[in-house]
């Protein structure tokens, strides 16, 4: 499930919670890869237990990356999945289970959503492959040069879907993949494996909480085991602290904004599709190294500290004087539970409730005013009290006309702020008299730096476009265009929330009804709720805050016992024709038929409602709903034509289990197949760390110890307590007392800890170094040449840089050991008695490296330099030197 913006007010909000990862790299020897050993212990200074894998996050950007050209064929995808994997299981390196989820088949109100989704990106996927076509014919007509197009079926992400044949062969994939790790990687050895391919019912995320709920329920779970959860939707943050584990982080890519995207046709970087020239390709670099690629592409990952989030929230949801008990395992559920009617998957959130204009802020100050009056919490072990929701919801409500009139003057004053900003200028060059009005100063800007770029390069490239005045445009081209960014005319919009009469326009708009129709607004309503397999919400739009008004009288009974669709017929809910190709012939007919009873289903086009927003992919799309009824009884006509292939892949199967032949559970998984045990045997605790669940003998074994397992089971009624398991121990606090304060002292951000080590001394600039910055070369044209230390801004403080001073004039090492930032020099020695304050740190500084230097005894003789062909710099005077080293 993904909440835009979610993570990015998240992370400004409580930035302590983020920790840049730690990755060791594998090596290289006469040419021969070197693996990274991943038994050793972990880089980041944490040892994690568990690792859970949310696999359609990995599958996604592996078969058709944004940010590099996609792999040629289905052998490619699968190699770029484990290498990423890999990548993963480095950082990571857990020491007890590896959980990989894929989406399953997904529950209707889920499945609403992956239709609007799989309509667009068939719709969007055509109409790409036409333009690309349009401007490569257009391109070779006037003699450009563009690589010779590949022969190859376009990759429809649409199959990354449970059912079709390719996620059947990345299972069977999967499946050969765990095992050579578990016989040949020494960090597997004594791993447990759980493999939840797309036959298993269920989104990825959900399986994994699903486990973790059943195991915190059985008696032999640690209740100190440290969770890692890999995946970049947002909702993971909420499922986590919805666990109450008190060692649960987030693993994600970091998000870079503007990350350069290869041309669709020829492949270089510096421009987009639209605006390709078919130019030959140019040299990049002086061996052509960043050929494929621009330097820095490597995609980094960030950790969440979700027992940092819980010290944020503990501190901002406690209150004084409540009537009850402050618990903060219960107002921590309640906050998750707030935060779902911003965003989720499954309903349309309140046109009220925007995350960017501080909805959830706005949502936690009127809990903790109105939960006076409640008399309790909101939610309890996963059931919620309408009477309190209610309660909150009237609250937004009465403010909701405010809301919307204040967006509304948010948009002007940014419209008026961007038609009237001055055009950027260097800093250094341009004349305050000759700035002039802009409307698009993000373009401008963009120019700007392009244009800064070329000056300092000796020659044009012949991928230089220019402009009409005959002035070099940015290197390849525009990445976006003036008419096509800012200065876009506003779509229409008939609703307008911020005038008077917005309800009646709204409800008459979106629902074509009137806004007296009390009945049908109570209806909507009511049908805001998720609790089956079967449920979905059945309209496009969501309702007002002010409309829950008696949601406590409202009858919630939802149908038990519901089941989930097969797979095929899922594909049959949410693919549009043009990706009938997955599915069976006869199925594929009932799409494109025009005599089909379902043709209804399946629009060749659709209309998307911008719903107030600007960009096409903000808004609705509006498909018909899928009628079940009409969907199973077409069905049934033409399911006696799959073949026995067909309905292996339509049947819903189970997790599996692996372990290597050290791992103390094999021989016990060995013995059941010897025996050719039939009947579902209990897994021995002590041989699995703990994991409890059932096992079954698996018909199609990759190793001779993978064997089909079951979760443990419960009554349909029984209630997983949401609390803090009793011998867990509370991670030791990262806040300190400010930090609440400085984390929200106008915005500024401010980390208390940058690791999971809270005693790693951290290395600082002081004001030598700052100086320094400015002279990387002798001329002093470096990219800081004018930026001065921190306090030589204050008035009558002139900066100069003090290369040349005296001896005498250079403050002396004070202590016998000294942390500074170094440059490029493996070993190098200064004498202690001239100290290390400006004139050999100005000179460390010119390479750029940062290094770390502490002292060592004197030698007969100057060492080597480390990892390096040079020679070794001559053994200094001084009976003591400065040995610096790699951080």
């Amino acid at each position: 499930m993904g909440v835009p913006a979610f993570f990015r007010w998240l992370s400004r909000k409580y930035p302590s919670i983020i920790v840049s990862c730690t990755e060791e790299k594998a090596k290289e020897c006469n040419g021969i890869k070197i693996p990274v050993d991943t038994s050793k212990p972990n880089p980041n200074e944490v040892e994690f237990d568990n690792l859970y894998l949310d696999m359609n996050g990995i599958i996604h950007p592996c078969t058709h990356p944004e940010d590099k050209p996609a792999p040629k064929n289905e052998d490619e995808m699968m190699v770029a999945i484990f290498e990423y994997i890999d990548r993963l299981f480095n950082i990571v390196r857990p020491r007890r289970l590896l959980y990989m989820a894929i989406d399953g088949v997904a529950p209707r109100a889920k499945m609403n959503q992956q239709r609007s989704r799989r309509f667009r990106a068939s719709k969007e996927g055509m109409e790409g492959a036409e333009e690309k076509q349009r401007i490569r014919q257009e391109i070779m007509e006037k003699g450009g040069f563009l690589p010779p197009e590949e022969i190859k079926e376009r990759f429809d992400s649409n199959c990354i879907t449970p059912g079709t044949e390719f996620m059947d062969n990345l299972a069977k994939c999967l499946r050969y993949y765990i095992a050579d790790r578990l016989n040949n990687d020494p960090g597997w050895k004594n791993l447990t494996v759980i493999l939840s391919d797309a036959s298993a019912p269920g989104e990825g995320e959900h399986k994994i909480m699903d486990y973790i709920r059943r195991q915190r329920a059985q008696p032999n779970h640690d209740p100190n085991t440290h969770h890692c959860l890999c995946g970049a939707d947002a909702d993971l943050i909420m499922l986590g602290l919805a666990t109450h584990e008190p060692n649960f982080t987030i693993i994600r890519e970091e998000f870079k904004p503007n990350k350069p995207k290869p041309c669709g046709l020829c492949n270089q970087f510096g421009h987009e599709t639209k605006d390709c020239q078919g130019l030959p390709k140019e040299k990049q670099g002086e061996h052509d190294q960043f050929a494929d690629c621009p330097p820095g592409m490597e995609q980094e990952f960030i950790f969440i500290r979700l027992c940092v989030l819980r010290e944020y929230l503990e501190r901002e949801l406690t209150m004084a004087s409540l009537p009850f008990t402050f618990d903060v395992e219960r107002s921590i559920d309640d906050w998750v539970f707030m935060c779902f009617f911003v965003g989720n998957d499954f309903l349309p959130h309140l046109p009220s409730l925007e995350i960017r204009e501080g909805a959830i802020d706005r949502l936690v100050n009127i809990y903790k005013n109105v939960v006076h009056k409640t008399g309790g919490y909101l939610t309890e072990n996963g059931y919620v009290n309408l009477e309190r929701v209610q309660m909150i919801m009237l609250a937004v409500g009465e403010v909701e006309d405010s809301i919307f009139k204040k967006r509304k003057d948010d948009e002007r004053e940014q419209h008026t702020m961007l038609g009237g900003q001055y055009t950027p200028q260097p800093l250094g060059r341009g004349n305050r008299s000759s700035h002039q009005p802009i409307s698009n100063p993000r373009h401008t800007a963009y120019e700007m730096r392009m244009q800064d770029r070329q000056n300092t390069t000796p020659s044009v490239s012949p991928n230089t476009s220019f402009t009409p005045d005959g002035t070099p445009s940015p290197a390849g081209g525009i990445k976006r265009k003036t008419e096509d960014s800012d200065s876009e005319p506003e779509p229409e919009d008939n609703v307008r929330l911020w005038e008077a009469g917005w309800k009646q326009r709204y409800y008459k708009n979106k629902f074509d009804v009137d806004i007296n129709d009390k009945k049908f607004r109570r209806k909507v309503v009511q049908s805001y709720g998720c609790a089956s397999w079967k449920w979905y919400y059945p309209f496009h739009y969501a309702p007002f805050a002010s409309d829950f008004e008696g949601i406590a009288d409202m009858v919630s009974d939802f149908e038990k016992g519901t089941k989930p669709f097969r797979p095929l017929e899922q594909l049959m809910g949410v693919f549009p024709a043009a990706s009938g190709n997955f599915l069976p012939l006869t199925w594929r007919k009932l799409m494109t038929d025009p005599d089909s009873s379902i043709i209804d289903f399946y629009p060749e086009d659709f209309a998307i409602d911008l719903n107030g927003k600007k960009y096409a992919w903000q808004g609705v799309a509006l498909l018909p709903f899928v009628d079940e009824r009409r969907l199973r009884a077409a069905l049934a006509q033409v399911y006696p034509n799959l073949t026995s292939e067909e309905t292996r892949r339509n049947s819903l199967g189970g997790d599996i289990l692996f372990v290597g032949k050290h791992h103390q559970l094999h021989d016990f998984i060995l013995e059941q197949y010897k025996s050719n045990e039939k009947e579902p045997v209990d897994i021995p605790p002590e041989l699995c760390h703990g994991i409890q669940g059932k096992l079954t003998l698996n018909e199609y074994p990759i190793l001779p110890d993978d064997i089909n397992f079951k979760d443990p089971q419960f009554q349909e009624d029984f209630v997983f307590k949401a609390v803090v398991l009793s011998g867990a121990k509370k991670p030791a606090a990262v806040l300190k007392p400010g930090d609440w304060e400085k984390s929200n002292n106008d915005g500024k951000s401010w980390k208390p800890q940058l690791g999971f080590n809270r005693d790693r001394r951290q290395v600082h600039l002081d004001q030598s170094a700052f100086r320094t910055l400015g002279d990387r070369g002798q001329s002093g044209s470096g990219v800081y040449s004018n930026i001065g230390p921190p306090g030589a801004y204050n008035q009558g403080n002139t900066y100069r840089p003090l290369l040349g001073r005296p001896q005498h004039q250079i403050p002396k090492l004070l202590s016998s050991k000294v942390f500074f930032h170094l440059p490029c020099l493996s070993s190098l020695f200064v004498p202690i008695g001239q100290g290390l304050d400006s004139t050999s740190s100005d000179w460390f500084y010119r390479t750029g490296c940062y290094y770390s230097a502490q002292f060592r005894e004197p030698a007969n003789h100057a060492p080597g330099w480390p990892g390096s062909s040079l020679p070794a710099p001559p053994l200094p005077a001084s009976p003591y030197y400065v040995h610096a080293r790699h951080c």
